[in-house]
């Protein structure tokens, strides 16, 4: 392999998506001598790879697909790691003519597997799938966890009130949809159970959620959401003792920092996203099974059998048992 290699990794979305490209930066960085890796994602998720040591250039998809493909053709990349597999990879691939290397996103099994509600797809995690991509270049998986390089040295003392400085439970209430997320009866049930403080992470739109749990449970639950940005999230849960969290980024972000995850799945199952915790010490994976689902593969605004029965049937005892510990 010639030590003045150039490759070009691509993966516009999603943050879990992103998140879980990190290994394969790593492994090429580390395992190709004098190799020179860059990485092209959409500006919203320029965070994730910020500070990465592994990378030598990050790249933004431009709103013109024309004006990405031009910026390509300049850096005369030696080969392409495709990580996204649609039309406008397919498109940077021809236009480009570099040799490359596609996942295997298996679209067909995972729709059938979620109108059939049958596991059609190998429980194969996204993160070796995508190593897969890598290995006719010699790439083997170094069996570590995600990478997460959080920005800045946060003040803890800053963040956080004094009660919850010593030690707490990081309980991320947040997803981008809701049949993701557990009904705030639920989140204050499990909250009165734990028996250290808890902070509650999330965006705006879950700060009134947040509110409403941290009102109801008093002092030992402090809501953070909305209050924090990304990054002194993310610091948050890096410095948490373990995490409770759904199918979101964050939660999937947190795996870097291998702590003990409780994750928590209502619509979505992680066996068709291939997403669930990877390469941490200590899970657990928490869903109902359930005759509807899955749903949907990405989370629904609503159940559409109107009982929610994939959040509200959660075993609240084995989430609290695994943080009590």
């Amino acid at each position: 392999m010639s030590p003045s290699l150039k490759i070009l990794v691509i993966r516009f979305s999603s943050l879990g998506d992103v998140i879980y490209t990190t290994p394969v930066v790593r492994c090429l960085k580390q395992q190709l001598p004098g190799v020179e890796v860059h990485f092209i994602t959409k500006p919203q998720f320029k965070y994730i790879y910020e500070g990465n040591p592994y990378l030598d250039k990050l790249l933004l998809l431009k709103e013109k697909l024309n004006d990405t493909i031009a910026e390509i053709k300049a850096e005369r990349y030696d080969c392409i790691i495709d990580l996204h597999s649609n039309l406008r990879t397919r498109i940077i691939k021809l236009r480009t003519g570099i040799k490359s290397y596609t996942y295997n996103k298996q679209t067909i099994r995972k729709w059938l597997s979620l109108k059939l509600r049958k596991q059609l797809v190998p429980p194969v995690h996204l993160v070796d799938r995508y190593l897969k991509a890598a290995a006719p270049l010699g790439i083997v998986n170094d069996n570590k966890p995600i990478d997460y390089f959080v920005k800045t040295n946060h003040d803890i003392a800053t963040l956080l009130p004094a009660t919850h400085r010593n030690g707490y439970i990081g309980f991320i209430i947040g997803a981008a949809h809701f049949t993701k997320r557990m009904p705030n009866e639920k989140i204050i049930s499990i909250c009165r159970q734990l028996n250290r403080p808890v902070v509650l992470l999330g965006g705006n739109d879950v700060k009134e959620n947040g509110a409403v749990v941290a009102a109801a449970v008093g002092k030992n639950v402090y809501n953070a959401c909305g209050a924090t940005s990304l990054d002194e999230s993310v610091f948050l849960v890096s410095e948490a003792e373990s995490i409770i969290g759904f199918d979101t980024g964050l939660t999937h972000i947190a795996e870097a920092f291998n702590k003990p995850i409780a994750s928590i799945w209502g619509s979505t199952v992680p066996e068709l996203l291939g997403v669930q915790p990877y390469k941490i010490d200590k899970v657990l994976i928490s869903g109902v099974s359930l005759s509807c689902r899955p749903c949907s593969k990405y989370g629904l605004a609503k159940c559409p059998l109107n009982h929610f029965k994939c959040m509200n049937d959660i075993n609240e005892k084995e989430i609290v048992d695994f943080c009590n510990e």
